[in-house]
């Protein structure tokens, strides 16, 4: 058999005949559908299974299943010893189909880049898709063949855990990141023994569930569907991802797993999609929890059905289809498209070919695995100087002189498994560079770092009990033994001996993670008492901050000298962080979501649709859309992020002022850097339109400019508008321009922005 030609372990078992029929190995459909043809219904079941390593199975088991064709696919397995007798063990299957082996890879692999907000955060597309080259680089060396990711999903609501993964609240923005992680991870063929293949998440609409509390519902309206949230789903699409994670969540009454409008009219025919759609951990057991399965045999009916390929670490399939398919239950059409959907992935990673081309040799397996990540740092350390965002910086407190004594206070002051983050890959802690490290190198032989840890990052035992659930192997969260007492009043003797002060406070990385949602978004209780007792010394506070999630923080934007915002910035976040605070680097990040002001504004995001009754601040009367306890609006807006320079953007100059349909509008401004350093801000454009059929917001971005600038440096820019970025989705969901009156609005964020107007003209 021509499709088995490269498998040396199997070609005994193949019989003169098959060697004569098969196709070529360079006619991927044809060799395809003759492979499908050739299998038994027990083997294209098999293919279906996606397995964690590590869970109840031996590996003994497993590979025993592999060597039957019962397996299609795994994940949780890292390194190639670990995997290559497993592939072994799949060629020795009657028809030798290799496995593919999956893992999480968000934000890194062995270098581990800052999260998703992080990597937002920087606007940078260019340094984004590198991360994500990076991160295949070292995926595929250690045997990796796909990665669940990136994860695309829109996050308006900071309660959810999972907005540390994700890359914010707005369309445009996280489509483009969208493309850029596919491109990174994939490259131009994932058949690249250097690439692995991108497999996006969650589809559709995890971010949006109600409350903000993981594997909830979301009940959504289609328009604002097309709108706001499946855009980068889109994006990751076109730009070739080769696989889709469906979501956990149901929409509109009917689980993601189970929905034949989501996998199969709108995915598989609307957008064109021929990759493969694997279910999520587990999920679908989860439709008979969600009440729409009666049994196993028919949630495994409806995931099949409804477009569900593969079976991520669920048994209903191996269980159950069999017999469906017997029974005429599900078609045997429906099974042959769910294993031709794995059959291409697998042919298009390249696993037909050579099923060792990410493994290799065990004579070349690398003695050192962590080695890669030492080849990266530089790497990480740029993404993550990129990724900050200084939030406040009165009487420039920042940045510090070298030559001070500094006391470095706080519970994430020296914690490096909280700078990885959460979903870190197989980054290892202990190679983390911790603010701690980081300062004492920056500032090493001409002033001097004093430290104290000051508080736990909380006292609240039930908060520290499900923290230390996460892992199985170790605690999440390392408590201080002394009382609160105890560790205050060693903070503040360390402050009252400093120059200025450096907070390092925020969330244990645990508190920004899977089913880890929130109620409250302020610091917790022992941190506040922390805050405070610094205050209360008189010395200048800067805080740094780290977290997944924006946080209410509107004690420490009134009472902090300076505030950087520095997320989970990773594996070289200790370097790039002092590079920071020290002047090394001058900070250049822009918010991707909006932080609110307390948890009651949820949601607040800046692209809202606007309202009858608007609230203006000082019209008198209370008739109007807010909140009476405290002022409207984020606390800090999206776009937002200052610099120790000072940029001018003057006002936008259109070169027409109306615009037919196939034609184009080119907007000029002029930045200049005014300070005395280097740096660079982040150009935004949005668009506004005047009146339309259906409510539209009050502005979206719709394209952005990163630009460094030397100190005194003005550069004109130019952006264009075309007819294609006035479209929006109507109310029946046609995607549509209107003619009509638009404003042009540009802005160093989303609230200070200078306007121009024009107008599109109908089509004649």
């Amino acid at each position: 058999m021509k499709y088995l030609r490269h498998f040396a372990l199997v070609s005994a078992l193949i019989t003169p005949s098959l060697l004569v029929a098969a196709p070529s190995l360079d006619d991927k459909s044809a060799f395809i559908a003759d492979l499908v043809g050739r299998m038994t219904l027990e083997e294209k079941v098999g293919q279906l299974r996606l397995i964690s390593i590590g869970g109840d199975m031996p590996r003994e088991r497993i590979r025993e299943e592999m060597a039957a064709g019962r397996i299609g696919a795994t994940f949780n397995s890292v390194v190639r010893p670990e995997n290559r007798p497993m592939q072994e063990a799949a060629l020795r299957s009657r028809l030798g189909i290799p496995v593919f082996f999956a893992y999480d890879i968000i934000h890194g692999h062995r270098t581990t880049f800052p999260i998703g907000l992080g990597l937002a955060s920087s606007w940078d597309i260019a340094a984004i898709e590198n991360s994500a080259r990076v991160a295949a680089f070292e995926a595929s060396a250690d045997g990796l063949d796909m990665t669940f990711a990136p994860t695309v999903d829109i996050s308006r609501d900071p309660r959810w855990g999972r907005t540390s993964e994700g890359f914010g609240e707005d369309p445009y923005l996280v489509s483009r990141i969208a493309t850029a992680m596919v491109h990174g991870f994939q490259g131009k063929d994932p058949s690249d023994p250097q690439r692995i293949m991108a497999s996006v998440k969650h589809f559709a609409l995890y971010g949006a569930v109600e409350g903000g509390r993981d594997y909830n519902v979301v009940d959504m309206s289609p328009m604002r569907m097309y709108q706001d949230y499946l855009p980068p789903y889109r994006a990751a699409i076109d730009a070739g991802a080769g696989g889709v994670m469906v979501a956990l969540n149901a929409i509109n009454g009917v689980p993601a797993s189970a929905n034949t409008w989501l996998l199969r009219d709108l995915l598989r025919r609307e957008w064109g999609f021929k990759g493969v759609a694997l279910s999520d951990h587990g999920a679908i057991t989860e439709l008979l929890r969600h009440g729409v399965a009666a049994d196993g045999r028919d949630a495994a009916r409806l995931a099949i059905t409804a477009g569900v390929g593969m079976s991520m670490a669920d048994t209903l399939y191996d269980q159950e289809l069999p017999a469906l398919v017997r029974s005429g239950a599900v078609p045997q059409s429906v099974l042959d498209e769910a294993v031709t959907h794995v059959l291409n992935t697998k042919y298009d990673l390249g696993l037909f070919h050579d099923p060792f081309r990410r493994i290799g040799r065990a004579e070349d397996d690398p003695a050192d695995v962590n080695a890669e990540s030492r080849l990266h740092r530089a790497d990480a350390r740029a993404m993550a100087r990129d990724s900050l965002v200084l939030l406040e910086n009165h009487g420039d407190t920042l940045p510090l002189s070298k030559k001070t004594t500094v006391a470095l206070i706080g519970p994430l002051a020296d914690s490096p498994v909280d700078m990885l983050g959460s979903w870190s890959a197989v980054g290892v802690a202990e190679q983390a560079v911790t603010l701690r490290k980081g300062m004492e190198a920056a500032i090493a032989g001409q002033g001097k770092l004093l430290y104290a840890v000051g508080a736990n990052v909380t006292d609240d035992a039930h908060v520290i009990n499900y923290l230390n659930q996460l892992n199985w192997d170790r605690p999440e969260v390392v408590l201080d033994k002394r009382t609160p007492q105890q560790m205050l009043e060693e903070a503040v003797r360390v402050a009252s001996q400093a120059d200025v002060i450096v907070a390092a406070v925020g969330e244990a990385r645990g508190m920004s993670h899977e089913s880890s949602s929130r109620t409250r978004l302020d610091l917790p209780d022992s941190q506040q008492a922390l805050l405070r007792a610094l205050k209360a010394t008189g010395k200048p506070l800067v805080l740094v901050l780290m977290n997944g999630r924006p946080l209410a923080l509107s004690w420490e934007k009134d009472n902090a000298d300076a505030m950087l915002e520095t997320w989970y910035s990773g594996i070289e976040g200790g370097h790039a962080i002092a590079d920071v605070l020290f002047g090394e680097h001058n900070p250049s990040g822009k918010l991707p979501i909006s932080f609110p002001r307390s948890v009651g504004q949820i949601p607040t995001y800046y692209n809202h649709l606007r309202l009858g009754r608007p609230y203006t601040p000082g019209t008198p009367g209370n008739y109007t859309s807010q909140y009476f306890e405290e002022p409207n609006g984020p606390l800090y807006p999206f776009g937002y992020g200052l610099s120790y320079s000072e940029f001018q953007l003057s006002a936008p100059k259109l070169s027409a002022e109306r615009m037919g349909p196939d034609e184009k509008i080119r907007v000029s401004v002029t930045l200049k850097n005014a300070g005395s350093r280097a740096g660079a801000s982040v150009v935004q454009l949005y668009l506004h339109d005047e009146a339309a059929s259906v409510i539209r917001p009050v502005k979206e971005l719709k394209d952005f400019r990163r630009v460094k600038l030397e100190a005194g440096e003005t550069r004109e820019l130019s952006f264009e508008i075309d007819e294609p970025m006035l479209r929006f989705y109507n109310a029946s969901l046609q995607h549509v321009s209107e003619p009509g009156a638009f404003r042009v609005q540009l802005g160093l964020d989303s609230e200070s922005v200078q306007e121009a107007r024009f107008e599109l003209l109908p089509r004649q």
